[in-house]
């Protein structure tokens, strides 16, 4: 079994709420080694948090995680009685019960707790609309030069994925940078109260999730929630060339420094090279920074705010830079006969129109095929959104278009059907693509995760 992360008694202290005991041997196993919130990932000495959702409850799976090798659940109290006696449950693996008004909470209280066992660790916490995985990953590259870092995984951001997150943390690490998500209104603000941030950063201020929020001023008042719990001595960290940029640094109870291009004197001349990236001079020294376009380059700049926050030095930074790779569905180039910019891990207006102006901008001596997929979660402003999108695709450099989900049919309305082409079917769109294609051409791959963009991979790859 592997080492105790938490004792019991640390954790009841955390949670509040009722501590059912019913270890035969209190000896035995003095608290727990893992974290889950599936019963089917639970390994030996691990805790369970019984999450409520909206398909699922998973009280109905504690007894899968006791099975598994769980040693403890944190469960509702309301659902004490009536989910097949979860005491009885209990009691029959010698296991511990957590008994607490909402279970989310108390995964994200036992977070903050645990985290707090680690008062040495230098917290950093990442949102904003877009580019704060790739933020994260750049500053990590950086950072990881000269100290020990630890990161969310992949894009494990939200309100049950950060506290999941935090459980990674050891007593060698010295730095913590974490990205935060938000799917609802008040989830940045329970993300900060888990981790407490020293340094925050916000990459900027655009329209996804406008669809939940409501409105770009709703977003702006979410995101700016990751300075909630500051106290005077954190530092905010706001892009200098953001419209939200003065309302972002209004009322920040800490520092506030405004980072971008002008704002480095160590950055000097800035070379966009295509599909091979940037070239940049940093402190007198040519860097090779592979990943492409403009947004790519505001996340690097982001994450050089948070390097010389930490006084890295001007060497990590630039290795940093060097060593990034396109992460998934991020500006990822997959050359062959067809060369294809897979860039559709997610998409808003605002990212939808620099991979557009990206491609663009690009000399290419083939065809430019624009794959454009729906843009989810715009709410009322989906028909609008797609509108505007299909107007920004007529006047673009591609030769031809094709159209991908129910809310680009909106998209399709403004445009020449002989330029573009629409479908809400996959194996449609893979034939109709196929059948087009040919060598030399360049085909940008651009849309909402939904969409699953990238099943057309391998008929590209096959295409010509």
């Amino acid at each position: 079994m592997a080492d105790i992360l938490m004792s019991f008694e640390a954790a009841h202290k955390a949670l509040g709420g009722k501590f059912l005991d019913y270890r035969s041997d209190a000896a035995k196993c003095g608290g727990f080694c893992s974290v889950h919130i599936d019963s089917r990932e639970v390994l030996p000495g691990g805790l369970f948090v019984a999450l409520i959702g909206s398909a699922q409850d998973g009280h109905r799976f504690v007894e899968a995680a006791f099975k598994a090798g769980a040693v403890a659940a944190i469960v509702a109290e309301s659902r004490l009685d009536d989910t097949a006696k979860l005491t009885e449950i209990a009691r029959k693996f010698g296991a511990v019960l957590f008994a607490v008004p909402d279970t989310l909470r108390g995964l994200q209280d036992l977070a903050a707790a645990y985290l707090s066992l680690f008062p040495k660790l230098l917290r950093v916490g990442i949102t904003g609309s877009s580019g704060k995985t790739t933020t994260k990953e750049i500053a990590a590259a950086m950072v990881g030069r000269e100290k020990q870092v630890v990161i969310n995984p992949g894009n494990l951001n939200s309100e049950t994925g950060l506290p999941l997150a935090v459980f990674a943390v050891r007593s060698h690490h010295e730095v913590g940078i974490f990205e935060m998500g938000m799917n609802r209104k008040g989830e940045i603000r329970e993300l900060a109260r888990v981790l407490k941030p020293v340094i925050a950063l916000i990459t900027n201020i655009g329209t996804a999730h406008i669809g939940i929020l409501g409105s770009k001023a709703a977003i702006l008042e979410e995101k700016k929630t990751i300075f909630a719990e500051f106290t005077g001595n954190e530092l905010a960290l706001i892009p200098e060339d953001d419209a939200c940029r003065d309302a972002l640094a209004e009322g920040v109870t800490g520092r506030v420094s405004f980072y971008g291009q002008s704002a480095y004197p160590e950055l000097g001349e800035v070379l966009d090279r295509g599909l091979e990236g940037t070239e940049l001079i940093w402190d007198g020294n040519k860097v090779e920074f592979g990943l492409t376009g403009k947004h790519n380059l505001q996340d690097a700049l982001a994450a050089i705010a948070i390097a010389r926050a930490i006084r890295l030095s001007s060497r990590s930074i630039r290795e940093g830079l060097a060593q990034v790779k396109p992460l998934f569905g991020r500006s990822e180039i997959l050359r062959g006969a067809v060369t294809v910019i897979r860039d559709c891990y997610n998409a808003n207006p605002e990212s939808a129109a620099a991979a557009i102006a990206f491609c663009d901008a690009l000399e290419w001596p083939g065809r430019k095929v624009y794959v454009i997929g729906s843009m989810l979660e715009l709410g009322d402003q989906t028909r609008d959104a797609h509108h505007a999108l299909g107007r920004l695709l007529v006047s673009s450099q591609a030769d031809r278009i094709f159209l991908y989900g129910a809310e680009t049919r909106s998209a399709m309305e403004v445009m020449n059907p002989a330029d573009a082409f629409f479908t809400d079917a996959m194996d449609v769109l893979a034939r109709e693509l196929s059948g087009y294609l040919r060598s030399g051409d360049l085909v940008l791959l651009k849309g909402s995760r939904g969409c699953a963009l990238e099943k057309l991979s391998d008929v590209l790859r096959e295409a010509a």
